[in-house]
């Protein structure tokens, strides 16, 4: 107010017009409606588009038992399924229930600094957390979850908060995963028994938890799931998605996905998932991501897992340059043990896509996608763009060293490069006007990258 005094005393006198006048004139923040059309005319901010690569990170009691897979208490008691009825009576005694797992889930060996390291070293620009599956457990001291959370439970940490403070202090970008619903919660069964004509799980449970989430660690990504038995009404995801861009704390910043109800996938929200290891034919006009598992078969931990589960680091950056040159993020997921540990074979591969993008990272980060995405060829060349400057990037090395494109258009001020590569390459054109790119002359083992290189054209149409 004091402040407001003294500019009001200069404007009296005419001492600083022209001030005055910008100040005035500024404009007023967009205020969001709590309803679709409002509330997805949202940009989604640019951080998470300059972003393309991030880690996911399963992580909460199912990894206790660690077999199948993180729906273990579904399909031992929701929709039993005989084998893993037939694991616990082999493994545990007579009237041992899901909620005995939980001092289990030690977090022992968690170290959060390690894991950002980790993170860090992948390349990755943003992690999201399970702050809550379906299960139910809390990976903080959420107040709405008494006895079922790592503060009271288990680890006697808020594991949410410690990583959190770890990724900033790298500059890493923080999602929280949290599931809408939870399995057998009993007031949750009562809104379905009455038909969702009530909301008492929503009012006392789902709904204090997220808001407490973003005050409390103020999150640059909220990654919602658990959305699919129940309209979006009756989780009132529009209210909350309202206050979330007009009066949170990190309402400039925060980026949300599209699971807030049935029907909600693909078509409301922020950018879209549309379902789990989503992959579009065409090139999309929205916002989109593709998240999937270095495990083929399970988003947690499995002590079951074998090395012919794992996606090969081929195969992971292969899907990372076709998610981006298709204009998408690529959220890689791993799941790690009770005690907080990260499976040697996870490291490994986060460790090689690091290295990858270490040379290759110019040709992702804060790219976009060009007027081309693929030329199918036997080199499977995939296209991005950054201004007149294009990046083809080829996942086989062609026959002769020589990568023939037909896309770019040259100009005469056209340069081509590789990535890794500190001397220009000789190009021509060929009869039918494609380029003709001669590729460094060296033995496998003195390439930049060890597949999935990229030549950079600069000039180019």
């Amino acid at each position: 107010m004091r402040e407001s005094k003294c500019w009001l005393c200069l404007v009296v006198t005419g001492l600083v017009p022209v001030v005055v006048s910008a100040t005035s004139s500024s404009p007023t923040p967009r205020r969001y409606t709590s309803d679709w059309t409002s509330l997805d005319s949202r940009p989604v901010p640019s951080w998470f588009d300059d972003a393309k690569f991030g880690v996911f990170v399963h992580w909460g009691v199912f990894s206790v038992p660690a077999w199948g897979s993180e729906w273990f208490w579904w399909h031992w008691q929701g929709q039993p399924q005989p084998r893993y009825q037939q694991f616990m009576r082999q493994r545990y005694p007579p009237g041992f229930t899901y909620a005995d797992f939980g001092p289990q889930f030690t977090a022992s060996f968690f170290r959060p600094e390690q894991w950002a390291d980790l993170f860090e070293a992948s390349g990755a620009k943003y992690v999201v957390l399970t702050t809550k599956h379906h299960e139910g457990f809390t990976n903080w001291p959420s107040p709405t979850s008494w006895n079922w959370n790592s503060k009271d439970v288990g680890a006697h940490r808020d594991l949410v908060g410690e990583l959190g403070a770890a990724l900033r202090e790298r500059n890493i970008r923080y999602g929280l995963y949290h599931s809408l619903m939870e399995w057998f919660h009993p007031l949750y069964l009562i809104d379905k028994k009455n038909s969702l004509k009530t909301q008492h799980f929503v009012n006392t449970k789902t709904m204090p938890e997220l808001y407490h989430l973003v005050n409390s660690y103020r999150p640059d990504l909220i990654w919602s799931d658990g959305d699919w038995e129940c309209p979006d009404t009756y989780w009132n995801s529009t209210s909350f998605l309202a206050w979330l861009y007009n009066d949170s704390p990190v309402k400039d910043e925060v980026v949300v996905n599209d699971r807030w109800g049935q029907g909600c996938s693909c078509h409301h929200g922020g950018y879209f998932n549309c379902q789990d290891k989503y992959t579009p034919s065409k090139l999309p006009d929205h916002k989109w991501e593709m998240c999937t598992s270095i495990d083929r078969k399970s988003w947690g931990y499995r002590c079951d897992m074998l090395l012919a589960d794992i996606l090969p680091a081929f195969e992971i950056i292969s899907e990372l340059v076709k998610t981006v040159s298709m204009g998408g993020n690529y959220l890689l997921n791993i799941g790690p043990t009770r005690e907080g540990l990260i499976d040697p074979i996870f490291q490994e591969r986060l460790l090689t896509i690091g290295k990858w993008l270490n040379v290759s990272g110019e040709a992702i980060y804060s790219t976009r996608p060009w007027r081309v995405q693929v030329e199918k060829s036997k080199s499977s060349v995939w296209y991005t763009a950054r201004g007149s400057t294009v990046y083809a990037i080829f996942m086989h090395w062609p026959e002769h060293g020589i990568l023939k494109i037909r896309s770019p258009k040259t100009t005469s001020a056209t340069k081509v490069t590789m990535l890794g590569v500190h001397e220009s390459l000789k190009w021509s054109k060929d009869s039918t006007d494609r380029i003709l790119i001669s590729l460094p002359m060296m033995p496998a083992w003195g390439l930049p990258v060890k597949f999935a290189w990229t030549v950079k054209l600069t000039n180019v149409k």
